[in-house]
């Protein structure tokens, strides 16, 4: 278990003064290369003249998973973005290694996400968290780390944090995602170890690897503006959609048959108990069987490889609570058509979603 971090101040960085009002575009140095070079993260920190709260906004912890690393690139490069109080800590390529060589890993195939807080003494990855969680989340009041679904996967975008925590559950809420799910996070994980550290963090999920999707950019800028506005670190109203849902379950519905599918759902879909998920064909197109939703509920993230082995997973499914009617919700959004009804129909243009045959 972390301990809560001593707090370091954010106008010293290694030596380097940012005064109150200004901007630093500054490097930490969290390891080396094969062949010696030393490997700096680059970070823009932003502060404002009036004191108050600061946070990170991390991506790329994930190497492959830069979704992220646009919306912070965006926000980087925002004239309008004006603090009124407090700092920022902006990263937009958390784990270098992994990054330059396109993986969700470090090359001794860690997992940096499952190595926080981390070890002066242990492996690659191990050093390189403790060297992250001592320079920018010891510094940190509140944190935002963003991620994309794995490999051949999407994710409809959602916020996950630990909404036992108050704090957690403010930042989540105010993130303004139609999806909030309620979890702690794997052990080692960054946002799990920065809240027991006593630094409050959450996590965005949206879009693919490999790629800055134009939806889940926008979906982010305006997330982490929301943040900052319930903080009164920036002006302007908070943004929502017209409904937020928690999810405290969530399940992936896993292939029967090996085959290729037929979909017939797509991400962020507001499905009922009994409806059709996906048809397993075989390569004419013989229908083998189709595999149903077990309840009410929201298409957090799916596959997009159709073609499927028995046991694959297919589509992650988030168990809407009591209260909450599809029908209801999904008039809600088509109502609003805004951000989020575009998102879908963008995640969706990845993969083909038909209508399932009549039985």
């Amino acid at each position: 278990m972390s301990k809560p971090c001593e707090r370091k101040p954010i106008d010293q960085w290694f030596g380097e003064e940012i005064p109150a009002g200004e901007s630093r575009d500054v490097n930490l140095s969290v390891s080396e290369s094969y062949s010696s070079m030393t490997v700096q993260i680059q970070i823009h920190i932003r502060r404002a003249i009036e004191d108050g709260p600061v946070v990170f906004v991390t991506a790329a912890l994930h190497g492959d998973e830069i979704n992220g690393t646009g919306a912070i690139r965006q926000l980087i490069q925002d004239e309008d973005f004006q603090l009124l109080r407090g700092s920022v800590i902006l990263v937009p390529v958390l784990n270098l290694l992994a990054f330059d060589r396109h993986s969700r890993y470090l090359p001794d195939r860690r997992d940096l996400n499952r190595s926080f807080p981390g070890s002066a003494n242990g492996s690659l990855a191990s050093r390189m968290a403790m060297t992250i969680f001592n320079e920018i989340v010891s510094r940190c009041d509140y944190g935002i780390d963003l991620h994309t679904a794995s490999v051949r996967r999407t994710n409809y975008p959602n916020v996950r944090g630990d909404l036992t925590n108050p704090l957690v559950r403010k930042l989540a809420e105010s993130f303004g995602a139609e999806i909030i799910i309620n979890t702690k996070g794997p052990k080692g994980s960054f946002r799990r170890e920065a809240c027991l550290a006593g630094c409050p963090t959450i996590i965005m999920e949206g879009g693919e690897v490999w790629k800055v999707e134009p939806g889940i950019v926008e979906t982010t800028v305006r997330g982490i503006k929301n943040v900052f506005r319930q903080l009164e670190m920036l002006d302007g109203q908070i943004e929502s959609p017209e409904y937020q849902v928690v999810i405290n379950k969530s399940k992936w519905i896993r292939a029967e048959r090996g085959g290729f599918l037929q979909f017939h759902v797509k991400p962020g879909d507001i499905i009922e108990k009994g409806q059709a998920i996906a048809t397993n064909t075989t390569l004419l197109g013989r229908d083998h069987n189709t595999l149903y939703a077990p309840f009410n509920a929201v298409v957090i993230g799916m596959t997009s490889l159709p073609a499927i082995s028995p046991g694959e997973p297919i589509c992650n499914l988030g168990k809407l609570p009591r209260g909450h009617k599809p029908s209801e919700l999904r008039k809600k959004r088509f109502e609003e058509d805004g951000l989020e009804q575009r998102v879908s129909e963008e995640l969706a243009a990845n993969i083909l979603v038909v209508e399932p045959s009549e039985s």
